[in-house]
């Protein structure tokens, strides 16, 4: 027999890792399958049908389901019952809202607890805390807090000679309100944005400091730039999370005062599973994900003009 070159070789050793790396990849893609692409894809074929609960039911009178072609898509716009363009509103602006105010606050945090003062492990577990709380007894405290008669906070505000204030009672505080909440409750991000602030080389800071820069300075031309990478997953992260809230409107305000936290996901289950209606439900999922999906592109699209890897000597 011929020896095999060393080309054919890796030729063989390329094809058989290749095939290994297919059949561990079986897994991931199954899951992938069942948990997000089939739901997906059955969500998006839903709405083209006048769907109820009712159909579900087997041998249910109502027989099989009607389709009825973009009539469910067209009615969740044009319905003003439903008000879906102010669910739209209302969802992105809460969502952009909770992740800049989350992404400044958690990186100022960060920052401190970087730096070399006592008891900082206590501190850490403390900003931590919050985000591994049950959301709902969290949502329902800060109600309490937030309480225009009883509330701590409004007790505070009076004794320090300020008027009350109506927080969460009010159109147009309530998303203010909910967005300190979910600034209060990012300690994941916190913790991301330290591992990133432990990576950035000393060596640069070193340099600056040899040069005569400040602290400022090191922050804005070394810090920042060093951690773009980190901002941007933690920006990825809040903009997933927030795009979905449910909470605050499943257990305190039920999509008040008047509509203003109307989201989505809470509109998806008043007409989904308060009012059965399975097919507009779809409809609205599927919404909600184009517009989470813009969202994201935007946020991918624009990240090359601002994120900076080390090792580059130009921004990608």
């Amino acid at each position: 027999m011929l020896k095999l070159t060393r080309k054919q070789k890796h030729s063989e050793n390329a094809i058989k890792e290749e095939r290994a790396a297919y059949l561990f990849l079986i897994p991931a893609f199954l899951g992938l399958s069942l948990i997000t692409y089939i739901p997906l894809l059955t969500t998006f074929i839903m709405g083209f049908f006048n769907l109820n609960v009712g159909h579900l039911v087997q041998n249910s009178p109502l027989g099989s389901p009607e389709f009825v072609g973009l009539n469910n898509f067209v009615d969740i716009f044009e319905n003003p019952s439903i008000d879906f363009l102010n669910s739209i509103t209302v969802t992105v602006t809460y969502a952009l809202m909770a992740v800049f105010a989350s992404i400044v606050y958690s990186f100022f945090i960060a920052v401190l607890l970087n730096r070399k003062i006592p008891a900082r492990g206590f501190f850490r577990a403390v900003f931590y805390v919050p985000y591994v709380l049950p959301a709902a007894a969290s949502m329902v405290t800060w109600y309490f807090l937030f309480n225009y008669d009883g509330g701590i906070i409004n007790y505070l505000l009076v004794q320090m000679g300020f008027d009350k204030s109506y927080f969460m009672s009010s159109s147009d505080t309530v998303m203010q309100s909910l967005t300190m909440i979910a600034v209060w409750s990012c300690g994941n991000l916190i913790v991301i944005f330290l591992a990133g602030l432990q990576n950035v080389p000393k060596v640069y800071h070193e340099a600056a400091d040899i040069d005569g820069a400040n602290f400022i300075k090191r922050f804005i031309h070394i810090t920042i730039p060093c951690m773009t990478p980190i901002i941007f997953y933690n920006m990825l992260m809040s903009l997933v999370i927030n795009i979905q809230v449910v909470i605050p409107a499943l257990a305190i305000t039920k999509g008040g005062p008047g509509k203003s936290t109307m989201f989505m996901s809470y509109l998806m289950y008043q007409i989904g599973f308060r009012g059965r209606e399975l097919g507009k439900a779809g409809a609205i999922a599927f919404i909600f994900f184009i517009v989470a999906a813009i969202l994201a592109f935007i946020l991918f699209a624009t990240s090359k003009a601002w994120i900076f890897y080390e090792g580059k000597d130009e921004r990608r």
